[in-house]
Parts: C-alpha cells; structure tokens; sequence
C-alpha cells in the first residue's frame, strides 16, 4: 500500500527584487527535491503607489504582474533539474506587502514562507520597518529569511571507517531510508 505526501503549503514572497529572487529560488530548490511541497508565490502591490501620473493600481494590472510573475517562476524551475512536477500558484494582491504575505498563508494554512531581506540598516530600517521582521513576528509558522551567503566556501574532510586499534571512528548519525532507522553514535559519545 503505497503512502499519500500530505501537501506542504509553501508561500514566498515575492517583488522582483534580487532577495526576493533568492528567496525564489530557494523555495523551487526545496519544492524539486520534495514534491509534496506546493509553492504560492504572493506578489503585493500597494494601493496607493501611482504606476505613472494619476494612476493607482487596478486589477488589470495585478493580472499583467500575475502573468509576469508566471512567466518568471516558468524560467527559474526550467534551470532546476527534476524527476517530478512542481506545484505552484501565483497570487497577485493590492495591499501592504505585510499583510498580504500573512494573509495568504493564513488563506492556505501555510506551513513555510520564504522571504528575502532587503537588508535595511539604521535609520531607514527603523523609518521604514522591515517587512521580512514584521512577517518572522507575525507568522503562525516558520520563515526562512533568505540572503545571500556571505560564508566562504569550506572544503570538509570525509568521514572515513578507519580499523585503528588506538583511535577508532565513529561514524556521524545517519537516517537510512531502506531500513528506516537511525544509525547513532555510541552511548558513550563523546568519545574520552
């Protein structure tokens, strides 16, 4: 008897910007390698921000971002390779980013949002908040704020068996999915 994938609902926020395209990106990595993972992707736009002289956002246009963001999810999955279908909606919404980020995930019983950071500092964080803040405060599940990595890359050594009479190696914990248990450590980690 084969078992159903109980779908995990994934918002991520997104406005064009290079966090939020990280974030993106993030999120499709995650969705490729689960397929029980079911992106909405919320773009938000503010009602009272004019597109151009004397004009304020209208339906028309949150269609014409729908069909953008479409087409841009479409390119980012194509540069994942995958065995299985990833699932996504797109949500265009006119209203504060804030609260139409929490709004949706609380619309689709949300079980992550990925976000990115714009990475305000000082003064303009403190006038102008930060968006990805407030949705960590709010949210009723978890949020992975997505930023560039920083860290440089580290060269591990592989953890080899090695007989030594002196100084055996323990191997890490490991799941093992053909048996479905936990390989541990010894009792006695750490080793004296």
């Amino acid at each position: 008897m084969s078992e159903t994938l109980h779908p995990i609902q994934v918002v991520v926020a997104y406005d064009f910007t290079p966090s939020a395209e990280q974030a993106l990106r993030r999120a499709i990595a995650v969705a490729a390698r689960a397929p029980q993972h079911v992106l909405h992707i919320v773009t938000a736009l503010e009602p009272h921000v004019a597109l151009g002289p004397f004009h304020r956002v209208t339906y028309d246009d949150a269609g014409r971002v729908s069909e953008l963001v479409v087409e841009h999810v479409t390119q980012a999955l194509q540069a994942f390779a995958t065995t299985s279908d990833v699932h996504f909606f797109v949500h265009t919404r006119i209203g504060r980013p804030i609260n139409e980020i929490l709004d949706l995930a609380r619309d689709v019983g949300a079980d992550m949002i990925f976000i990115g950071s714009h990475g305000k500092l000082g003064l303009e964080r403190m006038l102008l908040g930060s968006v990805s803040e407030h949705v960590v405060r709010e949210a009723g599940c978890p949020v992975m704020v997505v930023r560039p990595k920083t860290y440089s890359d580290v060269q591990l050594l592989n953890v080899v068996a090695n007989e030594h009479e002196r100084h055996p190696v323990t191997p890490p914990h490991r799941y093992t999915y053909s048996g479905k248990q936990v390989l541990t450590r010894p009792a006695e980690w750490p080793l004296p």
